[in-house]
C-alpha cells in the first residue's frame, strides 16, 4: 500500500462559504469520478459528485451544490439533501451519505488526501 498523499486542490480563497464548489477528478475504486469541494461554517469539505440514491452527479448547474439557503447540499435530480459538513443524508431519497474525501488547509492552500481506494487521475 502506498502512503496517503496530499494533492494541492485550490487556493483557500477559491472556496467561498455556501457558494460555488471547486470540482476535481479522482479515481475511486478504479473508476474515474468527479468530486467537489465546498466551504461550510468556515471549513473545507469534499465529496464524490455521486448521489447515494442513484449514482449520478448532484449539480444541476456546474459547481452548484448548495440549496438556496446555503445550508444543505442538494441533488438537483431527485431532491436528496445532504449535510455539507458530513455528507450524511438529511432528507429525500438517499441511501447512506456522500463519499467524503479528506481535505486539509494550510498556508492558503487546500489539499485533498488520497486513500487506499482514492487516487489522483493520471494521464
Amino acid at each position: 500500500m502506498s502512503e496517503e498523499q496530499r494533492i494541492p486542490l485550490c487556493n483557500a480563497s477559491d472556496l467561498v462559504e455556501g457558494s460555488r464548489a471547486v470540482p476535481f477528478d479522482v479515481v475511486y475504486g478504479g473508476e474515474t469520478c468527479r468530486a467537489f469541494a465546498v466551504r461550510f461554517e468556515g471549513q473545507p469539505h469534499a465529496y464524490l459528485n455521486r448521489c447515494s440514491h442513484v449514482a449520478m452527479e448532484l449539480d444541476f448547474q456546474p459547481d452548484r451544490f448548495f440549496d438556496d439557503s446555503g445550508q444543505w447540499l442538494l441533488c438537483a435530480t431527485h431532491g436528496a439533501v445532504y449535510r455539507p459538513d458530513t455528507g450524511e443524508c438529511a432528507g429525500g431519497p438517499c441511501r447512506g451519505g456522500l463519499v467524503k474525501i479528506a481535505l486539509s488547509e494550510r498556508d492558503g492552500v487546500v489539499h485533498w488526501h488520497t486513500a487506499w481506494n482514492l487516487h489522483p487521475l493520471s494521464f
